[in-house]
């Protein structure tokens, strides 16, 4: 405004004002390659995850989802479905076959799996010192579990034989009588739970192995220069150290005993499907393998399944909030 009053006074005309400085150039457009390589950071981890999700959804969700609507649902063989709603569910609770079915499931899996678990835990504190043939003796707890259920289950049943079996034979030698070894209860339950007991202590006893190897040695040493014997160190260090693997493999192990069907039907023989003469070792698996595949009651199979789905995901939550408490319990 100085400037245009200085003017004035001279009598030269005012200066034109300034125009504004011209906007910058817009940026130059993203080519195609640009917008591909975006696009493939973007994209590229879905993509290959995708075939993931797909086989889960076709062979996981989508039979998990028919399962239940058949649960809802009378299925022959053959036939149409019709509507039942939860009469299913109600027939099985007033089912004497699948209590005891649930009942087989719950014995046959705590006598598999406690003898199971305190011989892992046995073998892998023996593992875990400095032997000589380690690594032979690894392999060989191992064997087992790399053994095929049929071979197993086929060796056990001839060795629990009740005619000409090796093990009444030893009995008799001792002075006991011959076993019925499938046709009674207890002693086929007792039976099998062996076959699951050899094929997964060794897998265990890894499990436990390789926990123990993550223990600090620094524990060992101070607890050894308190005086500790090596059975001390052992409940007191090597147990409290390793208590989520041991979790972990209790949790496993009861839903490996909750889905067991490949030991009882070969040992039963031809009545394997029903679980001996008088369904004394016919396990949940055992039951809905007969009500879908024997009677053709499919609605009443899928029913089962569920049930064992809810029994897992019970088992699940309690194992959950185990490992919350014992987290809190360390943080303390």
């Amino acid at each position: 405004m100085a400037t245009s009053l200085r003017a004035a006074a001279d009598g030269s005309p005012p200066p034109a004002p300034s125009s504004p400085a011209p906007p910058p150039p817009p940026p130059p457009r993203a080519g195609l390659r640009s917008r591909l390589y975006r696009w493939d950071l973007r994209f590229s981890p879905y993509a290959f995850v995708a075939p993931f999700f797909l086989t889960f959804a076709a062979f996981g969700l989508f039979p998990l989802i028919y399962t239940g609507w058949l649960s809802l649902h009378r299925v022959e063989l053959g036939g149409e479905a019709q509507w039942r709603g939860l009469d299913n569910y109600t027939s099985l609770a007033e089912s004497e076959f699948f209590w005891n079915a649930l009942a087989n499931t719950f014995t046959i899996g705590v006598v598999s799996t406690v003898p199971q678990l305190l011989m892992a835990l046995g073998l892998a504190h023996l593992l875990n010192y400095r032997l000589r043939a380690r690594g032979f003796f690894r392999v060989a707890v191992l064997a087992p579990y790399a053994t095929s259920i049929a071979a197993a289950t086929l060796v056990f049943a001839q060795l629990f034989n009740t005619d000409y079996g090796l093990i009444n034979t030893v009995l008799g030698w001792v002075g006991f009588e011959p076993v019925d070894w499938e046709s009674s209860k207890w002693p086929a339950q007792i039976a099998i739970s062996t076959i699951v007991t050899w094929r997964w202590t060794g897998y265990n006893a890894l499990i436990y192995l390789a926990a123990m190897q993550a223990v600090p040695k620094d524990l060992y040493e101070a607890a050894a220069l308190d005086g500790a014997s090596r059975w001390r160190q052992f409940l007191s260090v090597t147990i409290p150290s390793i208590r989520p693997t041991i979790l972990f493999t209790i949790v496993v192990s009861t839903i490996g005993a909750t889905q067991l069907f490949g030991e009882p039907m070969i040992f039963g023989g031809s009545l394997g499907i029903s679980g001996g003469s008088g369904n004394q070792f016919q396990t949940l698996s055992l039951l809905m393998y007969e009500k879908g595949w024997v009677t053709g009651a499919l609605g009443q199979a899928s029913a089962i399944a569920w049930v064992m789905l809810l029994l897992l995901l019970v088992i699940g939550a309690v194992r959950t909030l185990l490992a919350r408490a014992n987290r809190k319990k360390l943080g303390a």
